[in-house]
């Protein structure tokens, strides 16, 4: 569902009408419209005091429901994890944080350099010799 469709239904939801909502944001009733049809986006702020209005995250406003976050074969697995012991959580904390390295150093490993600026060639400059 996209932020337009999830406003509104968030609004309605709450029993809100669209000047109250404005109200609660701190925006014009206009830009409320606006949101909800989709041809205008909130700015950062609006989007954070929209969030706290409703008691729910950004992510949950912005994202489709399943664009973030594990597949369901991870969240099948997540789920086994959160009832592990601490001790065995912390060691599939590190495994999964040691082979995120491991992928990032691969990565940055496989780029190309970017070209040197003009401050690189200034600053690598040999000075001229003095006859």
């Amino acid at each position: 569902m996209e932020f337009a469709a999830r406003l509104a239904q968030l609004r309605k939801q709450k029993g809100l009408s669209q000047q109250a909502l404005a109200d609660a944001v701190g925006v014009h009733v206009a830009q409320i419209k606006r949101y909800e049809a989709g041809t205008n986006q909130p700015s950062l702020d609006a989007l954070k005091k929209i969030a706290t209005t409703f008691g729910v995250t950004a992510d949950f406003l912005i994202f489709e429901e399943d664009e973030r976050g594990p597949g369901v074969d991870f969240r099948l697995q997540f789920d086994v994890i959160n009832h592990l012991d601490e001790d065995e959580q912390r060691v599939i904390r590190e495994l999964i944080d040691g082979m995120i390295l491991k992928y990032q150093a691969r990565r940055w490993s496989a780029s190309p350099p970017p070209p040197p600026t003009h401050a690189d060639r200034t600053l690598n400059k040999q000075p001229s010799p003095r006859t």
